[in-house]
């Protein structure tokens, strides 16, 4: 079983009838994920992609035994979908919506911490679990293959090009996920860091960090006190940027000394963890401690 999920995980898509939902609901029913239903109020009795579509979660989950949900649903009404699903039993909830409200965001966290369910998101392009044939999200199938390394990225684009550049040199992934761009967001780093510390199919980790934020420092800790001894290498966007400058992802905000590039790279120093330059160092830095 992966870190998440496995290929008999039962996820639901919210928001299954629109454009987004329906495509990425044929992308993950073609990579293996086991897609049992889909919800749209109102809709209730129609099918997409040859999925049932019920009216609400809980008919669907009555119906199916859903235990994961994505939500495929605007911004405005993020809130609205993730409060249901939650209420109605999911244990596990992908959010990929960006701009939700940040008092949204902290009303949908605070319920699932209530609820015991696990968040990833918002503001993200899902995980994929090469070997569990097994994503939830928008992740391009391509640039996977099945592995030992164990990928948690700030950044979608980074994640599909560094995983990328990693398949193209023949090493392969355990687990791959976006945790959001968000200043706030469910999964940081050292929650997947510590779920990859007990997975017996991730020998090694890769972390994509950018500017902002403390998700770096927070992992970092982790390694240094010796709560993850897995080794450990990282790519930092932004290592260049002028200071002062606006990033693109809303995490990427500086605070004083905190969430700087300096920051980062000091607490990585001390718990002995490598920082690629570029990314085509990523994969000998990898291939060096696997």
């Amino acid at each position: 079983m992966g870190i998440l999920v496995d290929n008999k995980t039962k996820l639901l898509v919210q928001g299954i009838t629109g454009k987004a939902g329906s495509h990425h609901t044929m992308t993950m029913l073609e990579y293996g994920t086991n897609i049992v239903g889909g919800v749209r109020p109102g809709a209730g009795g129609q099918d997409v992609q040859g999925i049932p579509v019920y009216n609400t979660v809980k008919d669907a989950i009555e119906n199916t035994g859903a235990n994961a949900s994505i939500i495929f649903v605007p911004a405005a009404g993020a809130k609205t979908a993730s409060l249901e699903a939650i209420n109605s039993g999911i244990k596990l909830l992908v959010i990929p919506p960006e701009h939700i409200p940040i008092h949204d965001v902290m009303d949908i966290l605070d319920l699932a911490k209530d609820m015991g369910v696990t968040v990833v998101g918002p503001n993200t392009p899902g995980f994929i679990e090469p070997n569990e044939k097994c994503k939830i999200g928008f992740v391009p199938n391509k640039y996977f293959i099945p592995g030992n390394v164990g990928i948690a990225s700030r950044s979608g684009t980074l994640l599909y090009e560094l995983s990328a550049i990693l398949t193209a040199n023949k090493i392969g992934q355990s687990m791959c996920i976006g945790v959001g761009g968000d200043p706030i967001v469910g999964m940081r780093f050292k929650d997947v860091l510590e779920r990859f510390e007990k997975d017996e199919n991730t020998k090694s980790i890769l972390l994509i960090g950018e500017i902002g934020g403390s998700q770096e420092e927070e992992a970092a800790e982790l390694v240094r006190t010796g709560k993850v001894t897995k080794p450990v290498i990282s790519y930092i966007a932004g290592q260049f940027a002028p200071e002062g400058e606006k990033m693109g992802h809303a995490g990427a905000i500086i605070y004083g000394s905190s969430g700087t590039m300096k920051s980062k790279l000091d607490a990585f120093a001390e718990a002995g963890i490598k920082v690629a330059s570029t990314l085509k160092e990523v994969p000998n830095l990898l291939s060096n401690i696997m």
